[in-house]
C-alpha cells in the first residue's frame, strides 16, 4: 500500500475508503461486528460511508453473469472510435449475440463469462446531503458550463455548453465529499485500480516538488479524489456511445443527481437497462460498455475517470480486470 501524507486531501479520502471496505467485508460475510471509523471522519461523512457500504454489499450479493467474454469483445472493438456508428454495433452483435434482456432496479453486479466485473449498479447510494452538495457545486460552475466549447463533430455532444472537463489544476476545493464517495466506491469495485491511482497521485506530487512546480504541487495537495479527471455534465443529451479514452480494464464512476424523472441508462451491447434515478452511481469501463442516458427534467452527472497516459508517465503498471473474487 502507498503511504499518503497526512496534509493531503487524499489522506482523508483513503481513510474513509478503508472504512467503507471494512464495512463492506462485514456486510458480505454477515458479520455483525461493529466497525469504528477514524476520528478524522465527521459524522455526516461516516453515515454516508455506511450507507454506501450497505448498497455495495447488496450489489455484490446480486450478481448477474452474462455469456460474454470481455477480453474477446474488447479485442474486436475498433481503436479510437467512440462507437456511435450503428453499423459497427451490428457487426459486433453478430460475433457476440445478446442474451436475455434485463431491467435492473436494485443494486447489482454484472459479470462476464469468466467472472470479470463489467459493471456495478448502485441506485440510491449517494446520501441526500451529498446530492445537494453536488447540485450547489454544479450551479457554482454555471459560467464555465455556459462557456464550454465544442471540439469537433465526432465528439460534439460531449463538449456542448453544459459539459466541462476538470482536472486537479483547475478544480481543487469544495467538492471533497463528492470525490470521497466515488473514490470509496472504487476501493471496493476495483481494488487494484484504486491503489494504482493512489500511487500515481503520490508519485505525481513528488515529481512536481522535484521539478519546482509549486502551483501544481499545491493543487494536488487539495485534490481529494483517487481519480485524476472528472467531467460535469448538466442537462445534456447522452446518446449511445463508448469512451475510447478509457482503458478496457479500468472503471469510470458516474454519479447522477438532480430533479428529474424517467431516468434510464441503456447498455445496448449488454441488453440491459438501468433505472437511473437521482442518487445513483454506476461503475464500469466506458471503453467496453456502450451506454446512453435519457431523462425528463434537470439532470446532473459527475463522471470520474483515470487518465491512463498519466499513469504511464508516472510508471504505474496498468491494472488488470477486476474479478468478482477480487472484492471478496
Amino acid at each position: 500500500m502507498t503511504e499518503v501524507p497526512a496534509d493531503c486531501a487524499l489522506y482523508t479520502t483513503c481513510i474513509a475508503s478503508e472504512f467503507v471496505k471494512q464495512l463492506f467485508d462485514c456486510n458480505v460475510a454477515g458479520n455483525t461486528q461493529s466497525i469504528s471509523p477514524s476520528l478524522t471522519i465527521d459524522v455526516p461523512t461516516m453515515l454516508a460511508c455506511q450507507h454506501l457500504a450497505w448498497v455495495l454489499a447488496g450489489a455484490y450479493s446480486n450478481s448477474i453473469q452474462l455469456d460474454l467474454d470481455m477480453i474477446r469483445y474488447n479485442e474486436a472493438l475498433h481503436k479510437r472510435s467512440n462507437r456511435m456508428v450503428a453499423t459497427h454495433e451490428d457487426s459486433l452483435l453478430k460475433k457476440f449475440p445478446h442474451g436475455p434482456e434485463h431491467l435492473l432496479e436494485k443494486p447489482s453486479v454484472i459479470l462476464d463469462s469468466a467472472g470479470r466485473i463489467i459493471l456495478w449498479y448502485l441506485p440510491d447510494s449517494i446520501s441526500p446531503w451529498i446530492q445537494a452538495e453536488m447540485e450547489d457545486a454544479t450551479i457554482g460552475m454555471g459560467s464555465l458550463l455556459m462557456k464550454s466549447m465544442t471540439s469537433g463533430l465526432d465528439t460534439q455532444w460531449r463538449t456542448f455548453p453544459g459539459c466541462i472537463n476538470l482536472a486537479p489544476c483547475c478544480f481543487m476545493q469544495g467538492q471533497e465529499n463528492v470525490a470521497l464517495l466515488a473514490s470509496a466506491a472504487l476501493r471496493v469495485m476495483h481494488p487494484k485500480l484504486y491503489w494504482a491511482s493512489v500511487t500515481t497521485h503520490i508519485k505525481l506530487a513528488q515529481w512536481a516538488v522535484e521539478c519546482g512546480l509549486s502551483d501544481m504541487s499545491t493543487c494536488l495537495q487539495f485534490w481529494g479524489s483517487v481519480f485524476n479527471c472528472a467531467v460535469v455534465i448538466c442537462n445534456r443529451q447522452c446518446p449511445l456511445h463508448q469512451d475510447p479514452s478509457s482503458t478496457p480494464e479500468g472503471f469510470d464512476v458516474m454519479s447522477s443527481v438532480g430533479h428529474y424523472c424517467n431516468g434510464l441508462m441503456t447498455l445496448s451491447n449488454l441488453s440491459i437497462w438501468l433505472k437511473y434515478n437521482s442518487g445513483t452511481m454506476v461503475g464500469c469501463s466506458g471503453h467496453f460498455v456502450r451506454h446512453g442516458v435519457t431523462y425528463t427534467g434537470d439532470h446532473i452527472v459527475w463522471a470520474w475517470f483515470t487518465c491512463d497516459s498519466l499513469q504511464n508517465f508516472m510508471g504505474t503498471p496498468r491494472s488488470f480486470y477486476a474479478t468478482y473474487m477480487d472484492v471478496d
